[in-house]
């Protein structure tokens, strides 16, 4: 695929999944992150894709918060800043923890992104952020559960390959995978953070048939790729019954505050 058409087909998922991802957040959560942010302050997204941490946070009320999003992909930066013409858009990578922008950063956020990140990653920014004593608020990290109703034989072993192939190599080093939120969360303790984690499932309906769909499709793909002979006649099933099936995928919020900070996380 080339990039063109792949950077389109993120656009259309990242559009896809918008809605879910923010009904699926916690509140409360979301709004201590908020609070973190010390006046005249920003906040800088990792991996910000076309900006839905800060639209989450627009919606949630928190429509003063000022943004610096940090992405690889100029397409979708370019829609960011036509979305949110007062942000910083700035192209880079996530992985070069030492080289990312936090002049005046009050929190750094990052939204679906930990499953592709390995422990390493996790411990560079913790050690960072806690030197710099700037909180991390990561959101909608996958954790190894899908559960649809009604249920197919076949949902167990699809299940068990895809969350295998999402310990695989991303990048050169094992991601976390469905492990993320907990590893993350042991990662930042270990540096003196104080760390609260919530539960952030996707629930979704009949009505969400497109993203069900779409999502169907992905888990195949990535379980096909894992080995599991299965995977193609199982999203065939699962695609077809979407309008009719209610399917909950289980993500957990993280917020880690270092020592001192003002704001707490418990």
């Amino acid at each position: 695929m080339n990039q063109i058409s792949d950077t389109q087909f993120q656009a259309d998922w990242l559009s896809l999944r918008e809605a879910a991802d923010h009904a699926a957040r916690d509140a409360a959560l979301l709004a201590r992150a908020a609070q973190c942010v010390p006046p005249g302050m920003r906040v800088l997204d990792l991996g910000s894709g076309t900006g839905s941490t800060a639209r989450a946070f627009t919606g949630a009320g928190y429509d003063r918060v000022q943004w610096c999003l940090l992405d690889t992909d100029e397409a979708h930066l370019q829609v960011a800043k036509a979305r949110h013409p007062m942000a910083d858009c700035v192209m880079g990578s996530v992985t070069d923890v030492e080289a990312l922008p936090l002049e005046h950063v009050g929190l750094v956020t990052a939204s679906a992104l930990l499953d592709l990140m390995s422990m390493a990653w996790v411990d560079a920014l913790a050690a960072r952020l806690g030197q710099a004593g700037i909180p991390f608020y990561a959101a909608l990290s996958f954790d190894g559960r899908m559960r649809w109703e009604p249920p197919i034989a076949a949902d167990a072993d699809v299940t068990e390959a895809f969350n295998r192939h999402q310990r695989g190599d991303k990048g050169g080093q094992a991601a976390m995978g469905p492990d993320a939120a907990a590893l993350t969360a042991k990662g930042f303790e270990a540096r003196g953070f104080a760390v609260t984690l919530a539960g952030s499932d996707w629930v979704l309906g009949p009505d969400d048939a497109a993203l069900q769909d779409e999502f169907v499709a992905g888990v195949a793909r990535a379980a096909a790729e894992a080995g599991e002979a299965q995977a193609e006649s199982w999203a065939g099933v699962r695609r077809k019954a979407a309008r009719h099936t209610a399917l909950r995928v289980g993500h957990k919020d993280l917020l880690a505050v270092p020592m001192g900070h003002k704001a707490t996380a418990g």
